[in-house]
């Protein structure tokens, strides 16, 4: 059994080009909280910075994921790529959403409890574990190559002027995605939490705010809460939307 609690914030912007997936539940303003049994996915999107329509697209994109269902995860790439083309194409049918874009980064629970990670673009996942975060997805992104590479240092990201490119994500007309899918090496233990997040919230909180927030004994969603007022605190010009997954037994 998980308990899965998410938040979707529009913050500064006039609108929210972010949604998120909890079990059959797609929204993308406000709260969802609910108790999940395997199998289960659980996902957050953002629509692309620049791009036309990015609030269609990442509703779209996890509407068109949960109809897929993840009954089979063998198929769960070519579910990523048709959700890939069916955003490509809708947008080719209307010049108001022509090249429409969205990252999904995810966790997808089958029927024996495996747990796999899905990700394309820059949204994130985190493993919360003894008081300790551990990030599990990486980056598609141009800095994320710079640090692999050892160009530029870690704590250089947020400030690059490079920051905000990131590679072929769903939807995109010219180039076909990279989707990185993982089986989660250690599965989850009871406590364990699984974070999910976009940049509006990673960009902005560290790491060690993260800990001492996810560490609060409050309730899951004011934890979540707390950790996107910090987002804001912190300056985020950008939607922010994460979700907890809490494995109960």
């Amino acid at each position: 059994m998980y308990y899965c609690c998410g938040v979707t914030e529009k913050g500064i912007m006039p609108h929210n080009e972010d949604a998120l997936l909890i079990n059959g539940s797609v929204i993308d303003s406000g709260s969802s909280e609910q108790t999940a049994e395997a199998p289960f996915l659980a996902a957050v999107s953002d629509g692309v910075s620049g791009e036309r329509s990015g609030e269609l697209a990442s509703r779209m994109c996890l509407e068109m994921l949960r109809d897929k269902g993840v009954s089979d995860i063998s198929r769960l790439e070519a579910d990523l790529m048709d959700v890939h083309r069916g955003l490509a194409g809708y947008s080719e049918s209307d010049p108001e959403t022509h090249n429409m874009q969205a990252t999904v980064c995810g966790v997808a629970v089958d029927a024996d409890n495996r747990i796999f990670t899905f990700n394309v673009g820059d949204s994130r996942l985190y493993r919360f574990r003894g008081g300790r975060i551990r990030q599990i997805s990486r980056d598609q992104s141009l800095v994320q190559l710079l640090i692999d590479e050892g160009a530029i240092t870690t704590e250089e990201r947020r400030t690059h002027v490079h920051r905000n490119i990131i590679f072929p994500v769903l939807g995109n007309v010219k180039s076909a995605p990279q989707i990185d899918i993982t089986e989660l090496a250690g599965g989850m233990e009871y406590g364990d939490l699984l974070l999910l997040c976009t940049d509006g919230l990673s960009d902005y909180v560290s790491i060690l705010d993260i800990e001492e927030i996810l560490e609060m004994p409050k309730s899951m969603k004011t934890r979540l809460h707390l950790l996107v007022d910090k987002a804001l605190e912190s300056g985020s010009k950008d939607n922010i939307t994460v979700i907890a997954i809490v494995y109960t037994e």
